[in-house]
């Protein structure tokens, strides 16, 4: 049996790192969202990501190195089904088993769990962090 990391590994590259907000990002998206540095906003979002979920999540537990929560985007009764890597290789990956929602970073998991395009989750977590948003040239 595949444990989560696994799972997470070969689903994310079985489906080309689908974004579970991809129809949300295409009716928001704006010019704007081109002058937003994501790389350094996840940059400096995974180092933080514990303390991140622990805002945005703040029911969920840390279960070796994954949190796992109860998904607000649902009636969700049972931890187990909502899981977010919060360290090694695959930091930053999460899924929800139960609808198939799945991401790769921070930034698309605060985009899922607030219903924000992937530019405002970015700014959302800039703001939060002190991460300039413009990219140097």
């Amino acid at each position: 049996m595949l444990d989560t990391m696994e799972y997470l590994a070969l689903t994310t590259e079985r489906r080309g790192m689908r974004n579970a907000t991809s129809k949300a990002r295409k009716s928001r998206l704006s010019c704007s969202a081109t002058n937003v540095n994501f790389e350094a906003v996840n940059c400096a979002a995974l180092p933080m990501l514990p303390i991140l979920l622990a805002r945005w999540l703040p029911a969920g537990k840390r279960v070796g190195r994954e949190y796992v929560a109860l998904n607000p985007r649902r009636v969700d009764r049972h931890f187990g089904s909502f899981k977010i890597v919060i360290s090694g290789r695959r930091i930053g990956m999460w899924a929800d088993f139960s609808t198939g929602d799945e991401g790769g970073d921070a930034i698309s998991l605060a985009a899922y769990l607030f219903e924000l395009s992937q530019a405002e989750a970015a700014r959302m977590i800039a703001h939060t962090l002190g991460v300039d948003l413009i990219p140097s040239p």
